[in-house]
């Protein structure tokens, strides 16, 4: 009969894969970000989960998990480029958030983790701007994880009430603002197609 040396290692369970985890940890970030906008602004619009934007979320995520860099291509607004792609007849705003975070090998506490994504964003001016703003009501998170590093993408979207494009026209090249306010304010003069707000990096 075999003699065990280590028995602890037969008692103690087997830390979860840390990529068995994004999916919670997608969740609590779009919950606490829910919660930081209704403190700060009580009237401002609830988000409602959007599949496509998780899914664009998470594919942005994968390729920086790829690279090991917030950069994907030519376009630091990767993100936001593919939404614009997939959907030609979008017109709104998106803003796009991106982090990442180191985490040991002995695995991750999906509380913690996520308190620490949103506190990083809330902590920079233009990733807070993108948090806060009132208007969006569409978000999406994803999450993906390469060696001892997790990424980390939320989009948020609004039409401003201009609707879709109508497909007439080719639309219009997407234009990228100082903040999610002013795009807002250009939207009353020229309907955008889509106006980023630069807050990823």
């Amino acid at each position: 009969m075999p003699v065990l040396d280590d028995v602890s290692s037969v008692f103690s369970p087997p830390k979860p894969d840390p990529a068995a985890e994004m999916p919670a940890l997608e969740t609590r970030i779009f919950d606490l970000v829910q919660a930081a906008r209704l403190k700060n602004d009580p009237k401002a619009r609830k988000l409602t989960v959007d599949s496509e934007l998780v899914d664009i979320a998470r594919k942005r995520s994968a390729a920086m998990a790829g690279k090991n860099s917030f950069a994907v291509g030519s376009d630091p607004h990767a993100a936001a480029t593919m939404l614009m792609d997939d959907d030609a007849k979008f017109q709104g705003m998106i803003g796009e958030n991106v982090a990442a975070q180191h985490y040991n090998r002995a695995g991750i506490d999906v509380d913690v983790f996520a308190k620490r994504f949103v506190d990083s964003w809330l902590a920079s001016k233009p990733h807070k701007e993108n948090l806060l703003f009132s208007d969006y009501n569409r978000s999406g998170v994803g999450a993906a994880v390469n060696g001892d590093t997790i990424y980390v993408t939320q989009l948020f979207t609004t039409d401003l009430g201009l609707g879709p494009h109508d497909g007439s026209a080719p639309p219009s090249q997407v234009t990228r603002v100082a903040s999610p306010q002013q795009g807002k304010d250009d939207s009353n003069a020229v309907p955008l197609r889509g106006a980023i707000a630069p807050g990823d990096q």
